[in-house]
């Protein structure tokens, strides 16, 4: 079993997962794996990124004839993939290693340009501009009240985990801080829901702009519905930045 650790950009995609006649991460991936293994390969990946989303540190499973090498597969990978998607690592993996059921942890961040050459088209693609005061203090508050395990009906999109899914999530980190053009916000919890991340920064943004009081933010930690949540911050400005698995599944450091 080998593990892909992938960067991408994810504006010109569809998303991570294969849909018919869309261009995706795993269809893109698959694509040219099954040419060079000389039949179709499954391409398993860690999480789903949505449409627009970026990878620094996407994690896929796949299963390859014996004689391709993790460096060799890496080399030649990346001579056939296309410019937006890079294969930074290649990792020899235990039989029982699984993309996705294996993870301990993952990792997002979320860049917001808080100056006017936010509306750059070389800085857009990657980050949310917007040129509006934010109360940093709002934000801090909003993210410790991240901290810990929560039932995050509220911050998802309804009735896309199953019916007898909890919603909970442990969030380890939360916490904004100052980038050199703006502001980035770090999240990693033992699982994430769709659309979760971009519903709390989209939520988190409205209540540090004055746009709605904090309880409102407390209020939605405990609901039952995401009824009254914030729109989704665009997803230009997130990127999934790790995945961590158990180290006893590596065969090679």
């Amino acid at each position: 079993m080998i593990q892909l650790v992938l960067h991408y950009d994810g504006t010109d995609f569809a998303g991570w997962q294969v849909q018919p006649r869309m261009r995706t991460i795993q269809g893109t991936l698959e694509s040219v794996l099954a040419k060079l293994c000389g039949g179709p390969v499954r391409v398993t990946g860690a999480g789903r990124t949505d449409a627009g989303v970026h990878a620094r540190g996407q994690v896929a499973g796949v299963e390859v004839p014996a004689h391709w090498t993790p460096d060799r597969l890496r080399h030649v990978l990346n001579a056939q993939l296309p410019g937006d998607v890079w294969v930074a690592a290649v990792h020899e993996m235990q039989p029982e290693f699984h993309a996705r059921f294996s993870a301990t942890s993952r990792r997002y961040s979320y860049a917001i340009g808080l100056d006017e050459a936010a509306r750059s088209p070389f800085r857009r693609r990657w980050e949310w501009p917007m040129l509006r005061a934010i109360d940093r203090e709002a934000l801090a508050w909003c993210a410790a009240s991240l901290l810990g395990e929560h039932r995050f009906l509220g911050f998802a999109v309804r009735g896309t985990a199953p019916a007898e899914d909890d919603h909970r999530c442990e969030i380890r980190l939360a916490r904004w801080r100052e980038v050199a053009s703006g502001l980035a916000f770090d999240v990693e919890a033992n699982r994430f829901l769709h659309h979760m991340v971009r519903f709390l920064i989209g939520t988190m943004i409205e209540v540090a702009t004055h746009q709605r009081p904090r309880e409102d933010f407390t209020t939605l930690l405990n609901a039952t519905a995401n009824d009254d949540v914030s729109p989704p911050a665009p997803a230009a400005g997130l990127f999934l930045e790790q995945v961590t698995y158990p180290t006893a599944l590596y065969l090679s450091p």
